[in-house]
């Protein structure tokens, strides 16, 4: 089995914390609750980094996770990775060119699996839709305690709703104060349309500043220049 190295930075106190506090909801969701999907209203919300560092954080309490990145289309999570990226993910494995063992990756983190996106199909809407991402969904599961699922924002593709039927629950990414009230309606309907439970709403980039909070005078400030915000 081939080994990546991820860029992790060291993470401060409060965005532990608040991981932490996303750790535990999701574990009170049920122990039925283990592939999970995670997508947004559009792109640049922080979901990806948010997504690596939730399965960073279910790796501290000793599960083992398995992380499929499933935006063929344009993938962030290779730009994470120390040196090149494996030749053979997720867009070979559906399109019948390889196997499971050869696109299965060990990471630099303890328990912690990926599959990167491969190369970009003309067509990732069916690919995803195969039998072939039913059975991977199935192996991850049969062989990890969480299959974490980092699909492209689903108010601008379709992908993430393709997807969502396969899986015990969906987390939707917000960014605070960029998106419509409207729009995050829209796309909280087009979850509830596939069937997914949707297991909560992640709002990140949240501004505490002059909210007379200890966050908002210290860590608000700080999280904000150094991180564009952070997640609670």
């Amino acid at each position: 089995m081939q080994t990546v190295e991820f860029e992790l930075k060291e993470l401060p106190y409060e965005i532990n914390e608040e991981l932490k506090l996303l750790r535990t909801n999701l574990q009170f969701c049920g122990t039925d609750k283990r592939v999970i999907l995670m997508t947004s209203a559009v792109s640049g919300e922080g979901k990806s980094t948010v997504t690596l560092d939730l399965c960073r954080s279910l790796t501290e309490l000793g599960k083992s996770v398995l992380l499929i990145d499933a935006d063929m289309r344009k993938s962030v999570m290779k730009k994470r990775v120390k040196g090149e990226v494996p030749k053979y993910g997720l867009s070979h494995f559906l399109s019948g060119q390889c196997e499971v063992d050869d696109i299965l990756i060990r990471t630099n983190v303890k328990n912690l699996y990926v599959i990167f996106s491969g190369s970009v199909p003309p067509n990732p809407t069916e690919l995803l839709s195969s039998k072939n991402m039913e059975n991977l969904i199935r192996i991850g599961k049969m062989n990890c305690d969480y299959v974490i699922i980092d699909c492209p924002p689903v108010g601008m593709v379709v992908d993430a709703a393709i997807v969502a039927p396969m899986c015990d629950g969906s987390l939707i990414m917000i960014e605070s104060g960029k998106i419509k009230y409207r729009h995050a309606q829209e796309v909280t309907e087009k979850m509830r349309a596939t069937g997914c439970p949707i297991l909560g709403v992640i709002l990140n980039k949240v501004d505490y500043k002059g909210s007379g909070k200890y966050y908002g005078r210290y860590y608000g400030k700080y999280y904000g220049k150094k991180y564009g915000g952070y997640y609670q």
